[in-house]
């Protein structure tokens, strides 16, 4: 079962309604709406500062049901939601108006009882992770991660998740800002084997990075953790603050929250097992090393779940060898994908992560199954070998499958290879 989901998508502004508003429709006089008129953020409420705004969620109930209960609240979303809603092309939305176009049925389940949970903006700059209260409905543009456990908030914190992120999610929107993409950034990245001492000790400072950030945020309503980890970077950089940068790090307290990173940095480098002075190349190769090993235990039916409790409670083993199978099926009726012209293709990144990017990138508009052959026609430059490493490397963390049979080792893009 899946732990992490983007969030509520609504189709229908009028939804969001301010607390003044939520209390004109029963809020706090009909204990029963308090299920269904609930906090709301979306990624400038995380990144900027907060709107303080409700979201109305009907999820669960029919348009009869919230008319027949909930008077006010019905004729809120029929007047703010529903004419907007009968001009969408696609009827599922049409016809069920009175509730979020993707109310994310499936992901709910994870977070239902959780005090808390990890959220991140999914187009960012700069890539950081806070806690939001259970009770707070995520926006779609916040990727939500159903842990509470703080140990998990520090390792996604840390500069080898950053790295890993940066390297793996793309880049979104006209600034070309890094995307952090579920599937790619969190689903297939290896947390480490920490011992019980070093959990202890990650957790302990992502409390303490999570509650800095709360305290002087509060303290100081116009500081912003876009403009704060902006000054960070500036700092860790060398390059000198101007006025508002200068007020912004003594406001968020910057040398403290350097110091709460630097110190949560060695603490996670120390649970891999790793040097501290890894460069990020070097920390992407050991990633996709640790990957392929975590990719040969899943094979033999290991899972490292992060949450057994949730996502495997009957203890069951993965169907492995049907998957398999059925990718070598499929393999034999695909048609192969067409090479990049040679006039086409582009200069080879001497840099790992942009390598992987570029790759990436390829893939992208490659359809079908591929050889090493046919990603290298892509690039000047590029060696095949290291084309061949990397795609071994892209298949441990599933962005590719591999597929051998008696025309040799090829390709193909993991989600082609699932329908999606």
């Amino acid at each position: 079962m899946g732990i992490s989901c983007p969030g509520m998508k609504l189709h229908g502004s009028g939804f969001i309604v301010t607390p003044a508003e939520a209390r004109e429709l029963g809020l706090g006089r009909d204990p029963r709406l308090m299920q269904h008129i609930r906090r709301y953020m979306n990624g400038q409420d995380i990144a900027a500062r907060p709107r303080n705004v409700m979201v109305i969620d009907l999820l669960g109930l029919t348009a009869e049901d919230v008319r027949r209960k909930f008077a006010a609240v019905y004729q809120r979303v029929a007047e703010r939601v529903k004419p907007e809603r009968d001009h969408n092309a696609r009827a599922s939305y049409r016809h069920n108006w009175w509730i979020f176009g993707e109310p994310r049925n499936s992901f709910r389940p994870a977070l239902a009882g959780l005090g808390r949970y990890i959220a991140t903006v999914e187009s960012a700059r700069r890539r950081y992770f806070v806690f939001l209260d259970g009770d707070i409905l995520p926006d779609n543009m916040i990727v939500a991660i159903a842990l509470d456990d703080a140990y998990y908030l520090g390792v996604l914190s840390s500069r080898i998740h950053i790295c890993w992120a940066l390297a793996a999610g793309g880049r979104l929107g006209i600034r070309h800002d890094p995307r952090y993409n579920k599937t790619r950034c969190f689903e297939p990245f290896p947390f480490p084997d920490a011992n019980k001492t070093l959990q202890k000790r990650i957790r302990s400072l992502a409390e303490e990075l999570d509650a800095h950030r709360k305290r002087q945020q509060a303290l100081h309503p116009k500081l912003t953790l876009t403009k704060l980890y902006k000054a960070l970077d500036d700092v860790r950089s060398g390059n000198a603050l101007d006025a508002a940068d200068e007020q912004v790090w003594r406001d968020g307290l910057g040398t403290t929250l350097q110091s709460l990173h630097d110190d949560l940095d060695a603490a996670v480098f120390d649970a891999y097992g790793w040097p501290r002075d890894l460069t990020d190349e070097q920390i992407l190769e050991n990633l996709v090393a640790l990957n392929a090993e975590r990719a040969a235990e899943e094979a033999r039916g290991i899972i490292r779940w992060l949450r057994p409790d949730f996502q495997n409670p009957q203890g069951a083993r993965p169907a492995t060898q049907t998957a398999i199978a059925a990718v070598e099926e499929t393999a034999e009726t695909e048609e192969e994908a067409t090479p990049v012209a040679a006039s086409a293709a582009k200069t080879w990144p001497k840099k790992l992560p942009e390598q992987i990017a570029a790759i990436r990138d390829r893939l992208a508009s490659t359809h079908g199954l591929f050889t090493v052959d046919t990603i290298a026609a892509g690039f000047k430059g590029a060696k095949k070998k290291d084309i061949a490493e990397l795609l071994d490397g892209l298949a441990a963390v599933g962005v590719v499958v591999a597929v051998e049979d008696d025309k040799g080792k090829r390709w193909r893009n993991a989600r082609s290879s699932k329908g999606a």
